[in-house]
């Protein structure tokens, strides 16, 4: 027997909400809709609901519009029923009902994400610990400790107990062997990176070493250097360095998919940095594509870097990717229609309302209060007056009688200017909301707002 459910909403969303469960595909289960006398169907509260729904229509579960500010556990008791939130957007009622994995779903995370902190030895303790904290917080499961070639770093072994003693994994990446061999014995968790002419430090310490070619390409070297620790019973993790746009970075990939044939259970790592840092282009899209590569590869490391400032996210970015690629990956199914998704500039569905539907609402609104709305056409403001569209807000203005009212002038610009950025990208607009930009988004601190 199919579900029935009561979906409950306001006037203005009343037609839209009954066109848009007309026409959902693949629809299994039946409803009621009911209108419970409000305009605006987010104005619905706990009370109005509990008062005004006096028949469940031998209804198994009740929608409510997802703006709507109720208690679901005091109406679920009311009722003894299911109450759930819908989305926000009628819309996107197709895809809250669809079978696509739900937040419930297992997610799979097998990358562990090591995060570098560039020129320590010219930084205090105090400094690498509050890098290190902000880099976990992004995401990072490993602090790696980036040495230079030349410049001393007498504090060394004491910034490693120092982020060991507040519970981080530290890796330690230096050309110095003796610098490797220090932070082994300070505690360090691996020591980054051996190479056929080094491998012998790994006689010398307990830290897991990861190796590399000699040089970029030559990965020959690197499997000479495997060979050794293989010989001396030692746990690696092998990077075959993956190699900048323009400068072999088509065949780097490849060498790291004849490492994984010929060596499938030795762990390995990917430099990420190499691509990210040395492109103009936005980071996103790139990392999304890289660990998505790697979770193919079964890469158990990825190795990343912030030093650009477009690449400012990177650590946050991976951290995302590589829960949608290894979670794809491991269900064997594309990366899409998870929970979790790695837009930023786009979106899949940006516009909630076609312009017939925007007449039909403008036609029904009976107060002063101005409505913002887009479509691909542009951008539509309406009240009770009429309804005017245009690309620009700019050419809006003149037909927006404001009578003086500047607070009113304040924030419609502040709308229209933010209706204007998600038309120009294909962005969703709601009224009243900051545009999403997903990982993208900088993090602002509440208590330094005014």
């Amino acid at each position: 027997m199919a579900e029935h459910i009561l979906f409950l909403t306001g006037k203005l969303a009343e037609p839209a909400l009954q066109r848009v469960l007309e026409t959902m595909p693949g629809r299994q289960f039946t409803y009621t809709i009911l209108q419970l006398g409000v305009s605006v169907a987010a104005l619905m509260t706990t009370s109005l609901i509990k008062r005004r729904v006096l028949d469940l229509f031998n209804a198994n579960k009740i929608v409510v519009p997802g703006r709507c500010d109720v208690n679901y556990i005091e109406l679920k008791a009311h009722f003894s029923i299911e109450v759930l939130q819908g989305p926000d957007e009628l819309k996107d009622l197709p895809q809250f009902f669809s079978t696509l994995p739900c937040p419930e779903k297992k997610m799979h995370n097998n990358i562990k994400i090591l995060a570098e902190i560039i020129n320590a030895p010219l930084k205090s303790i105090d400094q690498l610990c509050r890098e290190a904290a902000y880099y976990k917080s992004q995401g990072a499961d490993i602090i790696d400790i980036g040495c230079l070639p030349n410049a001393n770093f007498p504090h060394l072994e004491d910034s490693i107990i120092n982020l060991r003693e507040l519970g981080y994994q530290v890796s330690v990446d230096s050309v110095n062997p003796r610098e490797l061999i220090r932070a082994d014995k300070a505690g360090a968790n691996f020591l980054l990176s051996l190479t056929e002419k080094t491998a012998w430090v790994a006689e010398e310490t307990t830290a897991i070493p990861v190796v590399i070619p000699e040089a970029p390409g030559q990965c020959i070297s690197l499997r000479l250097a495997m060979e050794k620790l293989e010989k001396l019973g030692k746990r690696y993790i092998a990077d075959p360095i993956l190699n900048p746009i323009s400068f072999g970075c088509v065949r780097s990939l490849i060498e790291y998919e004849k490492l994984r044939r010929d060596f499938p259970e030795v762990p390995m790592m990917m430099g990420v940095g190499n691509v990210t840092e040395l492109i103009d282009a936005d980071t996103l899209g790139i990392n999304a594509l890289l660990i998505g590569m790697a979770a193919e590869l079964k890469v158990e490391y990825v190795l990343t870097t912030q030093v650009s400032q477009h690449a400012c996210r990177a650590i946050k970015e991976i951290s995302v990717a590589r829960d949608l690629m290894c979670t794809a990956v491991s269900d064997g199914s594309l990366p899409r229609g998870y929970p979790i998704n790695l837009l930023s500039l786009h979106e899949k569905k940006p516009y909630v309302s076609e312009y017939p539907e925007i007449m039909e609402l403008a036609a029904a609104i009976k107060d002063p209060s101005f409505r913002i709305q887009t479509t691909e056409s542009g951008i539509h403001i309406f009240n009770r007056d009429g309804l005017h569209t245009a690309t620009n807000p700019f050419a809006l203005l003149p037909k927006l009688d404001l009578k003086g009212d500047v607070s009113h002038a304040f924030y419609l610009g502040v709308e229209l200017a933010r209706a204007q950025i998600a038309w120009q990208l294909g962005k969703r607009f709601v009224q009243d909301r900051p545009l999403d930009w997903g990982v993208s988004e900088k993090v602002t601190n509440k208590n330094n707002e005014d």
